[in-house]
This record gives structure tokens, C-alpha cells and sequence, in this order.
């Protein structure tokens, strides 16, 4: 490695580490609607995500709950010995938790009857009830039918158990597009969003103010948010605490508050993961593959900012 490659890269290093210490992207302004009391009933549930950490279930509850998370959203853990050590953190560190569930098999009937094994499990264990359930549903190339097939399976139960079971706006996955979704919510009244609008900024190159109305209604849908800043080029900015990227920032929470202002005024919880991804979701340096930020710290900037914004 010559002399100018190694001043770069330790360049670089120094910028990525320094990027923890930036202050927020922008001095975004509360609305005043946000600033009024809530109704009772109104409270923020902010969770942690163990995607990217190193370390046991144990230690990574000890650190949500250190950072003064709520609770953790995890994947429903599919071996018995899995589901006894996350139950056993949970507890020991009093923390909440919200469950993913989704299938990756490529048929549409295997893919089906994975998914519902798991979301029935995740939504009927009796260790510690969900706070709600996240479905990574169905695929991008099922048709409208078998997609819709994962909306009524969780209809029914949510019904039959209470739990409130979402459906992200996630790439690969049936509400992976704006236009698609709409298609979803229009057609299936009891559609609840788990809302990660990061990818719909990916999927349509833009910032989606040429789809102002198919956004409004999925917001109108929205019961829980996957809070990652998306932009059109990718679904995760580097840091957005980076002064480059106010505007995103600030066109994001513009989204967030139209939810929290409706789950305030109609006394409900409201549900957000702080879901910036590890490596390589969360870009790199050539070469070296070094992460551009510290994933645990932005999302601690995240959850402190939510809390901050919507308490």
C-alpha cells in the first residue's frame, strides 16, 4: 500500500469515526400539533433491532435496555432452545417485544404455510405476548391473490388473538412499491402498514412527491414504523446526522409526524423501530469494507430524537 492510499484511508477512518459525534442533520421544527397534550392512552413504544449486533440475546437486551429502549424486535426464533434464551433476556431485562415473521421459499403454497406457522406461534406463545407482529409478506412476484392470501390469514388472527399484526412496505415483499400497495389498501380494508418508507424512496428513485396521495393513504394506514432514512438512490442514508442529508431527513419525519399526530389525538401506542442496518446496508470504503458510521449509534441519535420529538 503506498504512502497517498494509507493517508487516505486513515483520512477517511478519522471522518467515519468522527460522523458519531455530529449533531442532528437538522434543526427540524416540532409541529405545534405535536406539542399539544396527548389523549389519554397515547404512549411511544421505541424498540431496538439486533440485526448487525455481535453478542448474545442477553447482551444485546442489556444494551437495548441501557440506551433506554422499550422492548426489541426480533425475528419469531423458530428452535425451542432460541425462544427459552430470548424469553429468559426479555424478562431479566423488562424489556417488550415485537416480532418479525415472514417465509423465503421461492413457491407460493411452502411459502405460505411456513409463514403461518410461524405468525400463529410468534402471536400465541405464552411466555410473553407481542406488543405486535411485523410480517415480511409474501414476494414481489407472487400475484395479487396469493399475496392477499397473507393478508386475510393475519386478519383472522389479529382477531382471534388480539395481537396487532402489520404488514412493511419492505422491497421483494408484496407492498414493496407505492402504486403496488395501494392497490392492497384500496382493496383490503383491514390492511395495517408496518411503515418503511425507505424503500419505496429506493424502489421509485425519489422522494415520492409525485405519489402525495398513494403516501397520505398509506399513512392513514400506518400502525407501526421502521424508522430509517431512505433517499432514491438506496434505503439508508450513511449517517443523518450529516448536514447533507437535512432534507431527507426532515421529508421523513414530515411522514412520521402525520402518523404521531393521529395516534396522539385518538389516544393510541404508537410503535417505532430504529432500524439502521450493519454492513453493507450501511455503506462501506472500498478495500477495507469499514463502515461509513457507527450503526448503534445512529440508532441511539434515532430513538433519543423520537423520543424527543413525539413524547
Amino acid at each position: 500500500m503506498n504512502q497517498n492510499r494509507r493517508s487516505f484511508l486513515k483520512t477517511s477512518s478519522a471522518a467515519a469515526m468522527a460522523g458519531m459525534f455530529l449533531p442532528a442533520a437538522a434543526s427540524i421544527t416540532k409541529p405545534a400539533a405535536l406539542s399539544m397534550p396527548a389523549k389519554p392512552g397515547f404512549r411511544l413504544i421505541v424498540m431496538a433491532t439486533n440485526w448487525g449486533f455481535k453478542g448474545s440475546t442477553d447482551a444485546f437486551c442489556a444494551a437495548a435496555k441501557k440506551e433506554g429502549y422499550d422492548g426489541v424486535e426480533v425475528w419469531w426464533p423458530a428452535e425451542t432452545a432460541q425462544q427459552k434464551e430470548l424469553f429468559e433476556a426479555l424478562k431479566k431485562h423488562e424489556l417488550r417485544v415485537g416480532f418479525l415473521c415472514g417465509g423465503y421459499q421461492p413457491g407460493f403454497k411452502e411459502h405460505l404455510e411456513y409463514f403461518k406457522g410461524a405468525a400463529k406461534a410468534a402471536a400465541t406463545n405464552s411466555a410473553q405476548p407481542p406488543v405486535y407482529i411485523n410480517c415480511h409478506s409474501g414476494r414481489d412476484h407472487f400475484s395479487y391473490e396469493e399475496n392477499k392470501a397473507f393478508i386475510d390469514f393475519t386478519g383472522s388472527l389479529a382477531a382471534q388473538t388480539g395481537v396487532t399484526i402489520c404488514h412493511e412496505t419492505h422491497r421483494s415483499r408484496m407492498l414493496f412499491a407505492a402504486h403496488v400497495a395501494r392497490q392492497f389498501i384500496e382493496k383490503n380494508p383491514s390492511l395495517k402498514l408496518t411503515l418503511d418508507i425507505s424503500h419505496w424512496c429506493n424502489v421509485h428513485e425519489s422522494m415520492l412527491d409525485d405519489q402525495e396521495e398513494t403516501v397520505a393513504r398509506a399513512l392513514e394506514r400506518t400502525s407501526h414504523i421502521h424508522a430509517r432514512i431512505g433517499h432514491p438512490e438506496g434505503p439508508q442514508v450513511n449517517d443523518p446526522r450529516a448536514p447533507e442529508w437535512a432534507a431527507v431527513v426532515k421529508q421523513h419525519f414530515d411522514w412520521w409526524d402525520v402518523v404521531a399526530e393521529r395516534k396522539r389525538n385518538q389516544g393510541e401506542v404508537m410503535t417505532v423501530l430504529t432500524e439502521f442496518g450493519p454492513p453493507t446496508y450501511m455503506p462501506v470504503l472500498p478495500y477495507t469494507q469499514q463502515p461509513l458510521a457507527d450503526q448503534w449509534a445512529i440508532n441511539v441519535h434515532m430513538m433519543k430524537t423520537l423520543r424527543q420529538r413525539y413524547q
